[in-house]
């Protein structure tokens, strides 16, 4: 490390080193957090930082809400009852939050971190993927369909996906992929992103143990009949904090330049 610092012309060591230490990805716990105020702060976050805004990673959980994306029907709300819903300037269509999710938000600067938004949003998958294998089960990505989905009749097994799962059929549902291309899945991480100024917000979240009723009440992420899960529900046992502090880690080291 003094090697290091040595070969750096007029650096202060002590602050290089504290730097070189300090991690990537500031993690800030919101816990319980209003959607809407949160959307905004982040929001506001994005637009006002510089070049030398730190990269910020948000964790929270929120109350019962419908947040629809920029391109989102109405049609595919289809009983929202008492839940209230909040436009969103995020892509994709209409999806929901509530307690029990792991809701993750990403505030990076992709110019800084060297990559594109295709690669980031690997990226976010891939840290799902791997926060799945971290509790034995085996998640899987749908081509053209966002998120990360679970087998429902084995979802801890390793196979892959039957050829069918890969969208190849000129008979498509309303979202654009073939129609049995859920068959046997359910989705269990949703994810929707904004990027402005090459800076990103919005994220992922992550079903850990939640009221999955309110999925019924809409065509979760534009597809009817889409199956939604959580966790709990395929077998496994764990608290959000631990599934929270997992996918922190995950993304943190997924999301690194």
């Amino acid at each position: 490390m003094n090697n290091m610092a040595a070969a750096l012309p007029n650096v202060d060591p002590e602050r290089d080193i504290a730097t070189l230490q300090a991690p990537p990805i500031e993690v800030r716990w919101l816990g319980r957090a209003n959607y809407a105020a949160t959307f905004a702060e982040m929001k506001r976050f994005t637009q006002e930082r510089t070049p030398e805004t730190r990269d910020t990673l948000w964790l929270c959980e929120h109350d019962a809400v419908f947040t629809q994306g920029l391109a989102g029907k109405q049609d595919h709300i289809l009983n929202a009852g008492d839940i209230p819903i909040e436009q969103a300037d995020r892509g994709g269509q209409v999806t929901y939050h509530g307690p029990g999710q792991v809701v993750a938000y990403p505030l990076l600067d992709l110019r800084r971190a060297g990559y594109y938004v295709k690669e980031y949003v690997y990226r976010i998958e891939e840290a799902v993927l791997r926060t799945l294998a971290h509790f034995g089960v085996t998640g899987h990505r749908i081509v053209g369909a966002p998120g990360i989905y679970v087998r429902l009749d084995d979802p801890f097994s390793h196979a892959r996906l039957a050829p069918s799962a890969q969208p190849a059929s000129a008979t498509t549902s309303a979202g654009g992929l073939a129609i049995d291309t859920f068959a046997g899945l359910g989705k269990i991480a949703a994810l929707g992103i904004k990027v402005s100024r090459h800076c990103t917000y919005h994220g992922v979240a992550l079903n850990v143990a939640m009221e999955l009723e309110p999925f019924s009440r809409i065509n979760p992420c534009g597809y009817a009949g889409l199956k939604t899960v959580d966790l709990s529900t395929i077998g496994v046992q764990t608290t959000w904090d631990d599934a929270a502090g997992v996918l922190s880690q995950k993304l943190i080291a997924a999301l690194a330049p």
